[in-house]
């Protein structure tokens, strides 16, 4: 099993002198991918605006989503915005979309209700991969109206490995059925296999596969306790799975690489990073990182 280390940037105000920092020394150090979450009503950065940055700045290092909402957004915008980027990036990019969060904000934001969206996404992303393969588009739907619509750029490959993200389980037998891989978040090894499996039954029932290494997780590490605010937002994310042992979701560094190992024995193998406040120094942060858990990649 091929294991790929990579990044996530901190929920915080965009630091472009950190946002560099990070970037260069994950093309430095050897890290495999760099990762930007959406929440249009935090204080991220857009993520197709963080990783043009990075796009800019670097040459090897992938860039993906982790991941970008698709409901509320035009199908034929987002595939020129997502392929204009990935030739930018000379084919760098790896998408990944959900639903948004579950939270009254993010719906307000987008302007879908709840029980619209994944009727939506279910439209939407069959479009994407068709206006990112085809010339000319034509689509009659319940959300989206398309007459012979070409739709350029196409993507440096002409399409992508889509991943989608997702805990309940209508989300996980929606990945199998749609998408290329399924990256995780804040799960224990346990939940991440039995995600796993579930995506890999419902992709047989559809009559399609889901590659074995293409299955991941955002992983976020600690220094020190929690924090009352991360460890309320900690709570949050786990809503839908319930309460679970804190090493068992948010390791420490010095607890980071078991954590990974029984991922890995989990079957999953795409890693993301994420600290859980944007460290004093990258440089330092990665360096750390790079000498407690990057000989577990095995391509650099």
């Amino acid at each position: 099993m091929i294991v790929r280390i990579g990044y996530n940037t901190p929920a915080a105000v965009p630091d472009p002198d950190g946002l560099t920092a990070l970037v260069l020394g994950l093309e430095r150090e050897g890290f495999d991918s760099l990762w930007v979450s959406e929440r249009a009503t935090g204080p991220s950065a857009d993520p197709v605006v963080a990783l043009t940055y990075a796009a800019a700045l670097t040459t090897r290092i992938k860039l993906g989503m982790s991941v970008m909402t698709l409901p509320g957004r035009r199908p034929a915008l987002v595939a020129k915005e997502l392929a204009s980027l990935d030739r930018l990036a000379r084919g760098r990019l790896l998408p990944a979309f959900g639903l948004g969060l579950r939270n009254a904000g993010e719906q307000q934001a987008f302007g879908v209700r709840r029980e619209e969206r994944a009727a939506i996404f279910e439209e939407a992303l069959p479009l994407l991969r068709r206006f990112w393969a085809e010339d000319e588009v034509t689509h009659q739907g319940a959300h989206f109206q398309y007459d012979a619509l070409r739709v350029l750029p196409k993507p440096a490959k002409r399409g992508f490995d889509v991943w989608m993200g997702g805990a309940a389980d209508v989300e996980l037998r929606r990945t199998g059925r749609l998408s290329d891989g399924w990256l995780a978040a804040f799960v224990t090894p346990a939940e991440g296999e039995r995600g796993r499996l579930l995506v890999q039954q419902a992709a047989a029932e559809a009559g399609r596969e889901v590659e074995e290494e293409h299955f991941g997780a955002v992983v976020p590490y600690r220094r020190g306790p929690l924090p009352p605010e991360v460890e309320s937002r900690l709570t949050r994310s786990r809503a839908v799975r319930g309460p679970a042992p804190l090493d068992e979701v948010v390791p420490d560094l010095d607890g980071l690489e078991s954590h990974l190992k029984r991922l890995v024995e989990a079957g999953l193998s795409k890693f993301v990073l994420a600290p859980l406040a944007p460290p004093a120094d990258w440089d330092t942060e990665l360096a750390e990182t790079r000498d407690a858990v990057l000989h577990l990649q095995t391509v650099r």
